[in-house]
């Protein structure tokens, strides 16, 4: 009600701290109802993140989203949205296991509300160790130590191992790693390669959407900023990153799936993507900027 009350004074509604299944039903009534985006940066900003981590992983582990099985562990707003997006990328929803609490979501559980009923699968894998074996993805959105090493074997060939629970990851990388030599890890922190960060998606999803006086956020404008992140890792930072990061040289492979929070290109790249898509899909008010692509915050704020 507060954020119906006050969104036309507004370019934009970020919704924080919401619990699922809660946080669905109030995003969804209030982008039916509001002439501005809202987004609800726990879902959608987890997602893209994880999606553009994961486009790089695939690359790299020589594998194809259509192809691949996949293992989500938690299924509240980030594990929601992120199985969601990859659907929406090409993922196959019959090769996905979402689990919750109890275990994985299949279709002949009586308990699950409407938002896991649309995820689950004809399926007689009942615990975490039965739905790991051959999966080529793990993704993680739960709590700490729940991907054992021993689980981490039985998954196919060059896994793709997504921890993010923070700040103790369902498995930490180097155990990970001691278990699978051929495995791409990422995690939610800064202190470990490939962090999946919702900076490197929020104030830029933001930046562009604001810039054509964007109406809502659609699933073109989502994907628009999984590519442009996914890109950036493809060529090699400035200087300034280097030297956030100790001076060592960052190359696109297993230790570098993601731009690090820092890199100040993140805001030319995605913000121009999400505004052109915007354009694209007619939700935009104003035409794409000429200033665009930013390529700092001096080129914006000249006077600063």
């Amino acid at each position: 009600d507060t954020v119906m009350r006050i969104h036309r004074t507004f370019g934009g509604i970020n919704l924080e701290d919401i619990r699922a299944p809660e946080c669905f039903e109030i995003e969804r009534i209030l982008k039916e109802q509001c002439e501005v985006p809202v987004f609800h940066d726990d879902q959608h900003g987890t997602a893209i993140v994880v999606g553009a981590g994961l486009i790089n992983a695939l690359e790299i582990q020589n594998k194809r989203i259509e192809d691949i099985k996949v293992v989500c562990v938690g299924a509240g707003a980030a594990g929601v949205a992120s199985v969601r997006l990859l659907i929406e990328m090409g993922a196959r929803k019959e090769n996905i296991l979402v689990l919750d609490r109890k275990g994985v979501i299949h279709s002949r559980r009586d308990d699950l509300n409407q938002y896991k009923a649309a995820l689950a699968n004809d399926t007689d894998k009942r615990t975490l160790d039965d739905a790991v074996e051959d999966a080529d993805v793990f993704i993680g959105v739960s709590g700490p130590d729940m991907l054992t090493p021993e689980m981490v074997k039985k998954m196919a060939p060059k896994p793709i191992i997504f921890a993010l629970a923070n700040p103790d990851p369902e498995i930490r990388p180097e155990v990970a790693k001691a278990a699978r030599s051929d495995a791409i890890v990422a995690t939610g922190r800064s202190d470990f390669p490939n962090q999946v960060n919702n900076v490197l998606c929020f104030p830029y999803m933001f930046r562009g959407a604001l810039d054509v006086r964007s109406t809502s956020i659609t699933e073109e404008m989502k994907i628009a900023a999984v590519h442009a992140i996914a890109e950036l890792v493809r060529t090699a930072p400035p200087q300034e990153v280097l030297d956030a990061y100790g001076g060592e040289p960052l190359t696109f492979g297993a230790d570098y799936i993601i731009p690090k929070p820092n890199d100040p290109r993140l805001l030319g790249k995605v913000s121009a993507a999400v505004a052109k898509a915007a354009v694209d899909c007619g939700v935009a008010r104003k035409g794409y900027p000429s200033h665009y692509p930013l390529n700092s915050l001096d080129e914006i704020f000249p006077e600063l």
